[in-house]
């Protein structure tokens, strides 16, 4: 999850000379520039921390099927259902009523300002190599610090600034070239021996079974997966439809290996206990072991300005979520309001005092990094498992499909994206599900406002029954949380 183009925020209503239209490489960056941000610079001790290099692999296999066919999913919904141009969200929306609809989008937005508060800690997490009292991140300097830096992206967004190119020329170069230098080193001091040495995990009991230390790798993955969907978020855009799909693809693999290179060949630098209790960002700590302290330097300059553009961008990107769904009547009206400058003024407000509340309980909760990951993650799964369900549905049903076209590997590629969403869910556990449905329970105050708005019914009988249960386990989740029976932070 990391850095979208700022000029490029997604809209129900976009408008663009042929001039300004994206093509293939832009599309392709976009892709790749909406994965790679903070993530693959904890990625060593992310997956350390939980499994062996055999678990890790299988980690990676299952990743890479689930998630192709993701790829594939929003490959054929960009063609398809080209009407359809306000991201994931729309896809649940339309194959499955309005409810859901509203949850993919509820659902997507925790995730971008829950994954902001991340982005705020692991930047001064990676601050402290040069100023020790930010520590991991949640002191309370770094809490300060954080706040400062997200007030002042707050004023900057609201002024109207616009210069996407010099900022995403930045935090590509920032982002692309220390991790390609990195894997370079790495396989150069690769050492089979150390890789080797405990390659099943099951030598150290705090892992558990192989099925165990895979289950802790899900939501890595997922995490650094977020924003696959870049280009079909941006598909009004795109000069080319079809050029949506090849850049999805393109961006994949091009994560993937990156993704994978730089997991397991840490592996054969530093061992699975030395390497799980790094200091994040852990690719600094493996690089600093390989060349002396100025590769730990390199790689925590590099995140910082990798995230403070993430931070920006995905800060817009958060507020134009609720933006867009309160245009169309999804979330309520006061959602879509804009400054004369087209900013959403009033959903940037609120979505970044929502960061600053988390960015609070941080200091007192001592939450860490990756608990708001594992967080971000799973509150994005929603919209993942309807945009494979919808692909499957249409595939069934024949809508959208000439006579005599293949229906047959959409509707697999549609059916195996469902399942490893809901295999995610199965791995998040149930801590995060329960932070999941706290965060989400809320938002049935706000669908019904919306539904209100309009005139509408607010609920079917199946929906309100989706309601009711939502509502229950808020309220399960809540009460445990509150006698400490389960913790996500």
């Amino acid at each position: 999850m990391a850095a979208t183009d700022i000029s490029s925020a997604p809209s129900t209503s976009v408008s663009n000379p042929s001039g300004t239209r994206l093509r293939l490489g832009a599309l392709t960056a976009l892709v790749i520039g909406s994965m790679v941000g903070s993530g693959v610079f904890s990625l060593p001790q992310n997956m350390a921390a939980g499994a062996g290099p055999l678990a890790i692999i299988i980690g990676w296999g299952i990743t890479a099927v689930g998630m192709l066919a993701l790829v594939f999913v929003y490959q054929s919904l960009a063609t398809r259902k080209p009407e359809l141009d306000a991201g994931p969200y729309a896809y649940a929306k339309a194959g499955f009523g309005p409810f859901v609809g509203f949850n993919a989008a509820w659902g997507y937005w925790i995730s971008a300002w829950v994954g902001n508060v991340s982005y705020a800690v692991i930047v001064f997490s990676a601050l402290s190599y040069f100023f020790p009292a930010f520590g991991d991140g949640n002191t309370w300097q770094a809490v300060l610090g954080a706040s400062v830096l997200l007030w002042v992206i707050h004023f900057l967004v609201m002024a109207g600034v616009r210069q996407a190119a010099i900022v995403n020329m930045i935090v590509t170069i920032a982002k692309i070239a220390p991790i390609v230098l990195f894997i370079g080193i790495v396989v150069v001091a690769f050492k089979v021996d150390v890789f080797s040495a405990d390659f099943t995990g099951l030598g150290n009991a705090s892992l558990g079974s192989i099925m165990n230390q895979v289950k802790s790798t899900m939501l890595v993955t997922l995490w650094v997966f977020i924003g696959i969907e870049g280009a079909s978020v941006f598909s009004a855009r795109a000069e080319r439809r079809k050029d949506i799909a090849t850049a999805t693809v393109l961006g994949f693999f091009t994560c993937l290996a990156l993704y994978a290179l730089v997991s397991l060949l840490s592996l054969g630098i530093i061992s699975q206990p030395e390497l799980a209790a790094l200091k994040n960002p852990s690719m600094a700590g493996v690089l600093e072991a390989v060349v002396g302290p100025w590769g730990a330097i390199l790689i925590n300059l590099a995140l910082v300005v990798s995230v403070v553009g993430a931070f920006l961008s995905w800060t817009l990107l958060a507020a134009e979520v609720p933006h867009v769904s309160g245009k169309d009547g999804t979330m309520p009206a006061f959602f879509g309001f804009e400054n004369e400058r087209g900013v959403p003024s009033t959903s940037l407000l609120i979505t970044n005092i929502l960061v600053q509340i988390f960015l609070i309980i941080t200091l007192f909760a001592q939450s860490t990094y990756q608990a708001l990951f594992f967080i971000a993650s799973t509150a994005i799964l929603v919209p993942y498992i309807f945009s494979g369900a919808y692909a499957a549905k249409l595939a069934i049903t024949g809508e959208s499909y000439g006579g005599g076209q293949n229906r047959a590997v959409p509707m697999l590629t549609g059916l195996v994206a469902t399942i490893y969403g809901l295999w995610l869910v199965y791995a998040a556990g149930l801590s995060y599900l329960f932070m999941c449905a706290i965060l989400y329970a809320p938002g049935i105050i706000f669908y019904v406002w919306a539904r209100r708005e309009n005139g509408q019914r607010l609920f079917h009988p199946v929906e309100a029954v989706l309601a009711i249960a939502l509502v229950a386990v808020g309220l399960y989740a809540g009460y445990e949380m509150w006698t400490g029976a389960v913790s996500a932070l």
